[in-house]
């Protein structure tokens, strides 16, 4: 059984809401990548979301794209968040880590050589933007023999048709984005995303997640109400900006940010 399987298990059981949180790894300095994901585990994170600095991050908004800017500055690779990931699993051998970026990265690398290392050093999922379902099944294939869930995203503007084959070929939860367009530019609606979590229950039993627009305790806890999980990157980001003169104090920053959401959560939990 895969560790983003056994955590939403547990925290089914317990009646829980999962909190995603989502940083650049090498943003802004690849030194402090791994504190960072440590000091969220402490604050409340169930399973980490690693971005791979990509050159065209063409889902993401402004304030990822610059995450992604820094990092690139910092020359970090694919090969250094793998390493990162072995570098976090020395002390954390149980919090569930997802790659999220873009498929050039890992053609360039080679899908056997990215999955065999993968495995090897702790990632549990992959979410590729850019690859479709319809185009995926060599990809799935590959990260399904290594044992890494390929975790796909439904938009606002996905047909049902469509949600049938993600749910077909998707593995550990399905992504629903809650607006239409890039990352941290909108607000989210929460009866919108209430009647599209129906229809995608009605076509998996994956646990479902919820990220674009969640910005604080308040928007977190309205769509802990409909989703199994709350995945928040831009507001993580935005503080990692502000911190990007002082990274020293960036693991207690990002801490704070998601302490608030995983507080309005479980208040939140606790009155369903």
């Amino acid at each position: 059984m895969s560790r983003i399987k056994q955590c939403f298990d547990k925290l089914k059981a317990d009646g829980q809401t999962a909190l995603i949180p989502y940083i650049t790894a090498g943003d802004p300095e690849p030194w402090v990548t791994v504190p960072m994901l440590h000091a969220l585990v402490s604050a409340g994170a169930n399973i980490l979301e690693l971005g791979v600095p990509f050159s065209d991050p063409m889902s993401d908004g402004p304030v990822i794209q610059k995450a992604c800017e820094r990092a690139l500055k910092n020359d970090v690779s694919l090969h250094h968040v793998l390493d990162m990931v072995g570098q976090f699993r020395q002390k954390d051998k149980d919090t569930p880590i997802v790659l999220m970026g873009y498929a050039n990265p890992l053609e360039a690398m080679g899908y056997k050589s990215f999955a065999k290392k993968a495995q090897e050093v702790g990632v549990d999922g992959i979410l590729t933007v850019d690859m479709p379902p319809e185009e995926s099944e060599e990809f799935l294939s590959i990260m399904d023999q290594h044992q890494i869930d390929t975790i796909f995203l439904v938009a606002p503007t996905t047909s049902v048709e469509r949600m049938e084959k993600i749910a077909k070929n998707a593995r550990g939860f399905i992504y629903y984005v809650s607006i239409k367009g890039v990352t941290g530019t909108a607000s989210l609606d929460v009866t919108e995303v209430t009647e599209k979590m129906a229809l995608l229950r009605a076509r998996t039993d994956l646990p479902l997640g919820v990220g674009f627009g969640i910005r604080n305790g308040v928007s977190a806890a309205a769509v802990s109400e409909v989703a199994d999980a709350v995945v928040v990157g831009s507001t993580l980001v935005n503080c990692i900006a502000d911190h990007a003169d002082r990274p020293e104090d960036l693991p207690a920053a990002v801490a704070n940010v998601l302490a608030e959401m995983r507080h309005a959560i479980n208040a939140r939990d606790m009155a369903k």
